[in-house]
């Protein structure tokens, strides 16, 4: 009787079925999240011999990676091409989710569904698309042939056309994210400050930019990660010569079996996205975007 007094009154306790209730969620990041990522840094410090890892604590392998400047060149690149994208589809997005937030009325998450339209289809089927716009004899340069004029062969296979990609791709994020912000602002803030005399812009970069600068940067996130690790897009669309760090990390778990060097190198992308989250951190004002913190 008193185990099962003891056993309703922890029913009871919310605490208890908070923590109930979090478990399965808790034990998904956990068995697929943090374990992997526990794996990868172990195995950076390990080394391959024939395809086989073998336990040997070193450092050769990040020493590998600072010291061939390959390595660097490419993640150089691809730290390069997720600011570019990230940017792009920043410019892009933002006066999107603002007109869908603004005007879209009862229509807005018709509009913004659409936007992600293009995922009812798989990444390859998007990426083909691409190609068959900017290839040889893609739809561009059959419209260049129709008016007279030269096709443009370098469009494809090209870090131009990797970008575009790359943007097609993950504008959806960027977009959503804005919208969520902008969802619960008020407007008419803005007109409070068109009648104290701020012209558009200036009401803008005061008022609308940073009081949902949040949302914006964790579109920039959601953007700036993907891309610095992408595979499939730059293999499609880059060609030979627009190779990323992603490449060459899948390459080391693939063609070249070394295992070892994969892992440091998946530790380095990591540390990387790590290091330009927590900066752009820094840049959240919580308080100013309306997160006090405080209770009721």
């Amino acid at each position: 009787m008193a185990g099962a007094a003891a056993l309703a009154r922890l029913r009871r306790n919310p605490e208890f079925r908070a923590g109930v209730t979090m478990l399965p969620g808790a034990l998904f990041i956990l068995v697929f999240l943090l374990l992997p990522l526990v794996s990868i840094v172990i195995f950076s410090f390990w080394r391959t011999e024939s395809y086989e890892l073998i336990p040997d604590w070193n450092l050769d392998n990040y020493r590998v990676l600072v010291s061939e400047s390959t390595y660097l060149t490419f993640l150089w690149r691809s730290i390069v091409m997720a600011l570019a994208v990230s940017l792009f589809c920043l410019l892009y997005a933002y006066p999107v989710a603002y007109l869908i937030a603004k005007h879209g009325g009862r229509y807005r998450l018709i509009l913004v569904l659409l936007t992600a339209a293009p995922f009812l289809t798989g990444i390859i089927l998007r990426v083909t698309a691409i190609q068959h716009i900017l290839g040889p004899i893609g739809l561009l340069n059959m419209a260049l042939i129709t008016f007279g004029l030269q096709p443009i062969d370098a469009l494809m296979y090209s870090n131009f056309a990797t970008a575009i990609g790359l943007v097609y791709l993950w504008i959806p994020f960027m977009v959503l994210a804005i919208y969520l912000s902008l969802l619960n602002f008020n407007f008419e803030l803005l007109e409070v400050a068109k009648v104290c005399g701020a012209r558009p812009w200036r009401a803008f970069l005061e008022i609308t930019w940073p009081l949902n600068w949040l949302g914006t940067a964790i579109g920039i996130v959601l953007v700036f990660v993907p891309t610095l690790a992408s595979t499939v897009t730059p293999r499609f669309l880059g060609g030979v010569n627009g190779a990323m760090y992603g490449n060459i990390l899948e390459n080391q778990f693939g063609a070249t079996g070394t295992w070892a060097l994969g892992s440091s190198m998946g530790v380095v992308l990591f540390v990387t996205s790590l290091l330009f989250i927590l900066a752009l951190w820094r840049t959240v004002n919580l308080r100013r975007g309306g997160f006090t913190g405080a209770e009721g």
